[in-house]
């Protein structure tokens, strides 16, 4: 298999991508990379060219690129000339750590939606403390900041997928981020996609969820909006790293016997932190898309991005967007019929 990296992209790119890079090639014994980016500075970087291959690119897109234009006019940038050796199969799938809209931009008009999938989502597997599985899978993170019902209820059937295929869940758990648990709670439409969520012989529906309640193990999918799961990731990760600082500083001004107490403790602590590291968990995948599109934090540094590897090759290995393909396929008079039917009462 091929993974095309954009080695320009990230706050610490290209040097961390290209660790990252051997770190993987060195653990994954069956996977190419490919390496767009500049060629006088990625090529210095790279100490062991085995199944690493260099594409010299001379534009990059920054962070703070407007996302289409930029993925319009900087057609020799690192993460347009990945994603379109995607396109034309010279490559399996599509890393990146640069900018989010540019990199959403390339996957839908680039690399192309799956038929019958309305709106392709980001979705990012989040720790799970108390329930059966380690990780749940959330989406939208922030592709869609507005979504029809239908939209949610394809969320659900994509997040059930990555699910099993991925995260090896069975019978995956599906729920609907809302402002209560009740089935009337929440705005038309909501309400409308609580209803043909509910009535899906498509996925397992449990119902609600509250925000308060995302990292319980309730759900093994939790479906949101995109303007809402953005938000409810950002403020459960802020105040999980908040709360963590908050502790060590409490420890640090405790006193002696506060100290020793938080030097006991702290091989928790480092099992939590490690939880709720990004590095350790990989990237965010692009879902609906017909190739796998995977994109990490900014600030990834090599073992993030050698991990992302590793989540590529499982979503590879397991077949996961050609399924995705073939049960739209099959499934698409059923999905349409029910889109029609209940976006017609959203507009009534």
């Amino acid at each position: 298999m091929k993974i095309a990296i954009d080695a320009m992209g990230g706050d610490y790119a290209p040097l961390e991508i290209v660790k990252g890079i051997e770190i993987a090639r060195d653990r994954y014994q069956n996977i190419e990379f490919q390496l767009y980016g500049t060629e006088n500075e990625v090529k210095p970087l790279v100490n062991n060219w085995d199944r690493i291959e260099l594409i010299a690119t001379t534009e990059v897109i920054a962070m703070g690129d407007e996302p289409v234009k930029a993925m319009r006019r900087k057609k020799d940038s690192s993460m347009v000339r990945a994603a379109m050796a995607v396109k034309e199969g010279q490559a399996d799938a599509l890393f990146s750590a640069g900018n989010t809209g540019a990199l959403l931009s390339s996957a839908i008009f680039l690399i192309g939606r799956i038929k019958g999938v309305d709106r392709p989502a980001l979705a990012s597997a989040m720790p799970s403390f108390d329930g059966q599985h380690d990780q749940f899978v959330f989406m939208d993170l922030g592709a869609n900041a507005e979504n029809k019902p239908s939209h949610l209820y394809q969320y659900g059937i994509l997040g059930s997928f990555y699910a099993t295929h991925v995260l090896g869940i069975t019978a995956p758990r599906v729920r609907l981020l809302n402002n209560g648990a009740e089935e009337d709670k929440g705005d038309e439409v909501h309400k409308i996609a609580h209803q043909l969520m509910k009535n899906s012989p498509s996925f397992n529906f449990l119902g609600n969820i509250e925000a308060r309640e995302l990292l319980e193990g309730t759900a093994d999918v939790v479906v949101a909006d995109g303007f809402s799961g953005n938000a409810a990731l950002k403020a459960t990760e802020g105040t999980a790293l908040m709360m963590l600082k908050q502790i060590k500083q409490a420890i640090l001004d405790s006193g002696v016997g506060g100290k020793l107490g938080g030097a006991l403790l702290k091989p928790a602590f480092k099992q939590v932190q490690k939880k709720l590291d990004y590095n350790e968990a990989g990237g965010a995948v692009i879902l609906g898309v017909k190739a796998p599109v995977v994109k990490t934090h900014g600030s990834a540094k090599a073992a993030a991005v050698a991990n992302t590897m590793g989540q590529i090759k499982t979503m590879l290995d397991n077949q996961l967007v050609p399924d995705i393909q073939n049960y739209i396929s099959a499934h698409t008079e059923e999905l349409q019929s029910g889109k029609q039917v209940l976006n017609a009462q959203l507009n009534d």
